[in-house]
Formats: C-alpha cells, sequence, structure tokens
C-alpha cells in the first residue's frame, strides 16, 4: 500500500510565509519549521544544562520540525486575522486539528503512534509545546529583524509586536532570556562577521 505522509511534509517547501506583507526574502514554511527545530533544542539544552529543567531536547527539536505541519493543508493563517477573536482562534485550532488528524492518517496504521507525538499537542508535553511555541516567536522575531535590517519597513510593527511578546516571556522562560542575549544579537551580523575570530 501506498502513504502520502512525506510526500505531503515535503510541500512545506511550497507554503510560504508572511504572504500579506512585502518580503525581501521570501521565507518557506519548510525553513521555519527546521529554524524552529533548531531553537527549540536550543532553549531545551540551555534550561537543561543551566537551570536544571529536565527537557527531551531532541523531541523539542521533532516538535518544532513539525509544528506547523498542519499549514500544509490550511496554508499560513496570518497571525493578526487568526488572533482576531476567541471565536476565530478556536475555530481556527479546531481546523489546524482536522488537518493533522488527516496528515497522521496518511502514515500506515503501525507507524500512526509514533507521529502522533510530535504532531498533536498532548498533556504528557505541554512544557515542551511551550518552549517550541516559543522558539516559533523568536523565529519570527528573526525574520522581522532580517526585514527592517534590509529596509523593509513593512516589517517595522511586527517587530515591536514580536519584540515586546519575547519580552513577555523572557519572564517565565529564562533560556529565552539567555538565547536573546548570547545568540540573537549576530543574527544581524555579515558571514565574514560571524566567521572572524
Amino acid at each position: 500500500m501506498e502513504y502520502n505522509f512525506f510526500a505531503l511534509i515535503s510541500r512545506m517547501k511550497y507554503i510560504d510565509r508572511w504572504a500579506l506583507m512585502r518580503n525581501s526574502r521570501e521565507e518557506s514554511l519548510c525553513e521555519h519549521s527546521l529554524e524552529v527545530a533548531f531553537i527549540s533544542h536550543a532553549l531545551a539544552t540551555i534550561a537543561n544544562v543551566r537551570y536544571g529543567k529536565d527537557y527531551d531536547a531532541e523531541k523539542a527539536a521533532l516538535i518544532g520540525m513539525y509544528h506547523d505541519a498542519s499549514e500544509i493543508i490550511t496554508g499560513d493563517m496570518p497571525t493578526p486575522v487568526k488572533y482576531y477573536n476567541d471565536e476565530l482562534t478556536d475555530a481556527f485550532k479546531s481546523v489546524e486539528n482536522i488537518a493533522l488528524r488527516k496528515l497522521l492518517y496518511k502514515l500506515p496504521e503501525d507507524l500512526r503512534g509514533a507521529y502522533e507525538n510530535v504532531l498533536i499537542k498532548s498533556n504528557e508535553d505541554a512544557d515542551l509545546w511551550k518552549l517550541v511555541k516559543c522558539a516559533d516567536k523568536l523565529s519570527a522575531l528573526i525574520k522581522c529583524m532580517e526585514e527592517t535590517g534590509s529596509g523593509n519597513t513593512e516589517f517595522k510593527s511586527a517587530l515591536e509586536s514580536t519584540t515586546t511578546r519575547i519580552n513577555e516571556l523572557t519572564g517565565n522562560f529564562p533560556e529565552v532570556k539567555d538565547f536573546v542575549e548570547e545568540f540573537l544579537p549576530a543574527y544581524g551580523k555579515t558571514l565574514d562577521e560571524l566567521l572572524k575570530k
């Protein structure tokens, strides 16, 4: 029997993020998901090493890779629309959940349990999902920094609101504060500056 799960996942490269805004450089859902995976792993590692947490950093990375998989079916819903009001937010979450279940059933039955863990939020991994959400916000901040840094004022208000949200998160997540202070400034540097001793 033939299964479509990975062929569908590979279509993340065709879904553009920030579609309602003028971009200096388009960003695909695939790029974003990989960046969120990197950052999720980093946040979990920082939390474990420095703050005595016991996060599964590898699982955080996996959840990061798949965190927006529903958008293969739904597309990328702009944040102002998605969070316009509670009713719309709840409706969209329901649509996302249906999309994730549809994806899950594109796998052989014996593999579904292994992927359900990383596709669908569970109480068991609630803390990891919160960490991935922080990584998702950091990835958005990086995109806003890159766009405004290249002179694209289209991202000015998104940069301000995302920065505010990240600042709010640093109070509850010291690992986010550490990432912002130690790693975020490097995102504005040139390749030569990054590679310099």
